[in-house]
């Protein structure tokens, strides 16, 4: 039977599709997409494109933040026919290993004679060896890129692929968002990293001045847990449900940064403890009325 896979470079589709919602390239943090939305508009590419060829499975190639896997790759890794693959960052924040893994992916599963015609949304001029030696095994490979594809493209890439489509802003915007007014929590993670692997604690205060901080506290956690949209607690669900515990490192340390902007100092092991549990308490509650 012919089938169709689909190949996604999730760093290219980050940066390329937040700088054609705004302008230029934006932090991972600020951008959020839909993942049932994206994966449907791959979908119909490959319908445009192989109309008569049965979808084998999407494989979703991206980085890990250096903290852990985030709620969005959980989601991504448990929903049907997505298999997700993760490279590494580095100490600049680049993706390594996904190109490679592309090239692998593609290459063998055109030897393999699994899959008949290739959807690849990527602009690496790393990944055209793969590319070539899956036309060599009989495979279609249809390039997919965003607005402006040949800036935003390898053109030696472009022009090895067997069909190009561009996505232009107003594709984009059916399944990605950037946030206009994200603050960088990032600022506080020295002194909140050093204090979660155990640095010397700061000193704990008064009885009246830490029922006042928790209540800051909370109210961070219920100010962040209001900001969240039913994508984000649909992922949250699906985090859980894996059998992860805690809470997904791309929410935590937001989170606990608010926290301890929030109160003026740094916060203690038992305080980040009840923040983390008051989230995770909170957010189920609001899951399960969702149901």
């Amino acid at each position: 039977m012919s089938r169709v896979a689909v190949f996604v470079d999730a760093g290219y589709l980050f940066a390329q599709g937040s700088a054609a919602l705004v302008g230029e390239k934006q932090r991972r943090p600020d951008v959020k997409i839909n993942v049932t939305a994206v994966l449907a508009e791959l979908s119909a590419v490959a319908q445009a494109k192989c109309p008569d060829v049965r979808m084998l499975r999407t494989y979703w190639y991206d980085a890990p933040p250096r903290t852990g896997i985030s709620a969005e790759h959980t989601a991504l890794a448990i929903t049907d026919y997505v298999k997700l693959r993760l490279g590494v960052l580095n100490g600049r924040g680049q993706q390594k290993g996904v190109d490679s893994l592309i090239v692998t992916d593609l290459i063998e599963l055109a030897r393999n004679k699994s899959i008949c015609d290739a959807i690849l949304l990527s602009g690496d001029e790393d990944v055209r060896i793969g590319v070539q030696i899956a036309q060599n095994f009989g495979v279609g490979v249809h390039l997919v890129g965003i607005h402006p594809a040949r800036g935003s493209q390898s053109i030696s890439l472009r022009q090895e692929s067997d069909t190009t489509t561009e996505w232009d802003k107003d594709l984009i915007s059916k399944f990605m968002t950037v946030s206009g007014a994200a603050k960088r929590a990032e600022a506080a993670a020295p002194a909140q990293a050093a204090a979660e692997k155990g640095a010397i604690e700061p000193p704990a205060p008064d009885e009246k001045a830490a029922r006042h901080d928790r209540a800051k506290v909370h109210t961070i956690v219920e100010e962040v847990i209001a900001s969240l949209d039913t994508d984000d607690l649909a992922a949250l669900d699906k985090y859980w449900a894996s059998g992860a515990g805690g809470i997904p490192s791309d929410i935590d340390r937001p989170l606990l940064g608010k926290c301890r902007d929030a109160i003026g100092r740094d916060l203690l092991a038992e305080e980040r403890r009840q923040a983390r549990h008051f989230f995770a308490s909170r957010s189920k509650a609001l899951i399960g009325k969702a149901r």
